[in-house]
Parts: C-alpha cells; structure tokens; sequence
C-alpha cells in the first residue's frame, strides 16, 4: 500500500477518524486523548503571529469597496473596518469557545493572551494602511475579549496572571485591567 494516507483530503481524513470513533471504544479513547495532546498545544507567539498576519493583511481596499450606499443603506469606512476586523478574528474567537466547551481552562487563558498580543502588535507594530480606518478597534476587541474572558473564569489566579501578561507584554493597555 502506497501512502495512501498522505494522500487524503483533509475530510477524507475526518470522515476515517469519525468512523474509526464508531467502531471501537479503545480506539475511540485513544483518539479523544491524542486530540486532547494537541489542544494542550498552545504556542501564544505562534498564535500571536497568526493573529497579527490576518489582521495586517486587511486589504483597505476591500473596505472602501465595501463601505457607502447599498440596499440596506449606508455604511462607513469605520463600521466596515469593524466588520472586516471582526470577520479575521472570529476563528480565533470559536477557538477560545472551543476551549471553554472542553473545559481547558488553561488553554483557554493561554489562547486569549495570544489573541490580545496579537492585538496588541496589529495596533502598535502593523504598518498596514488599513490599520488607520481600524484606530480602536483593537483595544476595543481585546477589552471585549477580556471581558468575556473573566466572567467565564472567575478564579483569582487565573485572573492575576492574566493581568501580569497583559503588564509584561501589553504595556500600554492597562487600562484594560480596570477592575483590578
């Protein structure tokens, strides 16, 4: 057999671990442990990076092509900005959910510091034209993040390191650690 395996679509491979799920209760156990190992893999920089690629690669045109008058009225530059902010972060957004399903506090923490330095970056390092039509909204998006974030996590550890990472790695948003 040739490498068939290396051969597989991404949901050829889904659809083979599925029905191997619903054929044996220890192979099923072994898969739920080997996907619980690479949810435990969270690399905040790598994660970081990831989040400051999609956000600095907004193109500004495609909101000014998306922004004035339509059907449903008109929209802003700002209110796109906001749109197309939000659209690139939403996958990171389900992962934090993903996490908090799982019951993966830590990695869930983890995952939110890489989005808020991701933020951070975007704000203070992307040289993207786009990034003038999107001023506030990363802190914004981090403040909101953070937000969510506490009221699902009320323990005060988990919160006290947050706030160290924040003053470590975000310095210039402390203001976000309001109810410190």
């Amino acid at each position: 057999m040739r490498d068939v395996i290396g051969k597989l679509t991404s949901a050829e491979a889904l659809e083979i671990i599925e029905r191997l799920c619903r054929k044996s209760g220890e192979l099923r156990e072994t898969i739920a442990a080997e996907a619980m190992n690479l949810l435990a893999e969270v690399n905040l920089d790598d994660i970081a990076n990831e989040v400051f690629d999609a956000l600095d690669s907004i193109d500004v045109q495609e909101c000014w092509d998306q922004a004035g008058g339509s059907s449903e009225g008109y929209t802003s530059p700002d209110e796109t900005a906001f749109d197309l902010f939000e659209e690139e972060l939403q996958p990171f957004f389900d992962q934090v959910e993903r996490y908090h399903e799982l019951d993966m506090p830590e990695q869930e923490a983890a995952y939110c510091m890489a989005i808020i330095l991701g933020l951070y970056r975007f704000e203070h390092e992307s040289k993207s034209e786009f990034k003038q039509w999107a001023e506030d909204i990363p802190a914004d998006c981090a403040g909101n993040l953070l937000e969510e974030w506490r009221e699902r996590n009320p323990e005060q550890a988990r919160i006290d390191a947050m706030h160290a990472f924040i003053r470590e790695r975000c310095p210039k948003w402390g203001d976000l650690l309001k109810d410190e």
